[in-house]
């Protein structure tokens, strides 16, 4: 059957009107869409982390204006910022730990720049890494050896906070005397003396800035540096944390002893406490109990009294 032209022609039309009306509808809820969004108050903010026109580490200048310099903080300080978890994190641990790692720096002479250096490390935490790395320092098993750190079955000190900030202070200082520079002790620490002087020796460049080093160490110094100025001005670069949010100091007693300790968990009670605060002040105790034929003295950290409960 033929259809009439008139009817085609309607409906043709009738699509066309159709179509417009859909389109102009779908224009309009387009617009009103955008108009919401653009009446919206965002909430979180993208923004360039702040470099500064000079930045100094342990008195040393930064040359800052040298590009690949620049860009290098630029890239570990965006990272270091919007990395919030870990970063919120190390901003709460350094308000416990950073005051003792100050001090015992401060007293061998380490310029306090270094405690960065621990949070690039570990993150004061006491972490192993894949290759063996252990402890707020991170130190390798060997190493740990040629700086008085005890390590035998029972016991590993590089878990000992103490301990283990002592060890690196005079890690730092044979670095030191051995570059004169403090910026290349550091580098130093990541890749160790002798690895840095032969790319120097190679390189014949005397300074880190100049240096084309393995990736890990090329980053090192940097993200030390991005930890600095973030943890050093937290709400410049987002962080908005308050006194309370922090975690605070806890109150301690000391005991001494230089006998063997056959069981851990009936030492912990018999001191007033229990087996898993035992292990949290003192992780250097890596076993069930304590060996010590030979009468060493041992310094045992316990919570003072009421401490777990008393810290809000």
């Amino acid at each position: 059957m033929k259809i009439p032209f008139y009817i085609i022609v309607g409906l043709s039309l009738g699509l066309i009107i159709a179509n417009s009306f859909i389109f102009s509808s779908l224009k309009e809820e387009k617009q009103e869409i955008k108009q919401e969004i653009n009446n919206q108050v965002i909430p979180y903010k993208v923004f360039q982390p702040y470099i500064p026109d000079t930045l100094s580490f342990c008195g040393e200048t930064v040359p800052l204006q040298n590009f690949d310099v620049y860009e290098a903080l630029d890239y570990e300080l965006i990272i270091n910022t919007y990395r919030h978890s870990s970063t919120l994190l190390y901003l709460k641990r350094a308000n416990r730990y950073f005051p003792e790692i100050e001090e015992i720096l401060k007293t061998n002479g380490i310029p306090d720049d270094f405690k960065y250096l621990c949070v690039a490390e570990s993150g004061l935490a006491n972490l192993i890494s894949p290759a063996g790395a252990t402890g707020f320092w991170q130190f390798m098993k060997t190493t740990a050896g040629e700086y008085n750190i005890l390590i035998t079955n029972g016991i590993d000190e590089r878990y000992n906070h103490t301990k283990s900030t002592i060890a690196a202070s005079e890690y730092l200082k044979k670095a030191y005397k051995y570059f004169n520079n403090w910026t290349l002790a550091a580098a130093s620490y990541n890749m160790g003396m002798g690895g840095l002087k032969k790319d120097i020796d190679y390189q014949k460049v005397d300074n880190y800035w100049d240096l084309h080093l393995n990736q890990e160490t090329a980053r090192y110094v940097y993200r030390i540096l991005a930890l600095k100025l973030i943890m050093s001005n937290p709400k410049l670069y987002g962080f908005d944390l308050e006194e309370k949010d922090l975690y605070k100091e806890i109150k301690t007693q000391e005991i001494i002893i230089d006998t063997s300790i056959s069981d851990l968990v009936e030492f912990a009670f018999e001191n007033g406490t229990n087996y898993k605060m035992l292990k949290y002040f003192n992780p250097w105790l890596t076993g069930k109990s304590l060996n010590n034929q030979n009468k060493k003295e041992y310094k045992i950290v316990l919570p003072a009294k009421n401490a777990r409960e008393c810290m809000k």
